[in-house]
């Protein structure tokens, strides 16, 4: 999951990979993180990333602080198979 706002969660809600940019302006990095370890502190696998200087959509991260967060994302997820 990238990019939200959302505040709705509960005990059920999947393993969840987060990322996002510090400089981004349509999802708060500290909003998704306070989610984020809620969901943690129910016992969801969770993990949180946010990058330093980056806007809304960093897409694949080239040449940026984020590099490297889709191979992160996907040993997440078969972490969590």
């Amino acid at each position: 999951m990238q990019y939200t706002g959302h505040s709705d969660y509960t005990e059920n809600d999947p393993p969840t990979f987060a990322c996002v940019g510090e400089g981004d302006g349509i999802a708060n990095w500290r909003i998704m993180e306070r989610r984020l370890t809620a969901m943690s502190n129910l016992g969801i696998p969770t993990e949180f990333h946010h990058y330093p200087g980056l806007p809304h959509g960093f897409g694949l991260g080239t040449g940026t602080v984020a590099e490297g967060w889709l191979d992160e994302a996907v040993a997440f997820w078969k972490a969590q198979m």
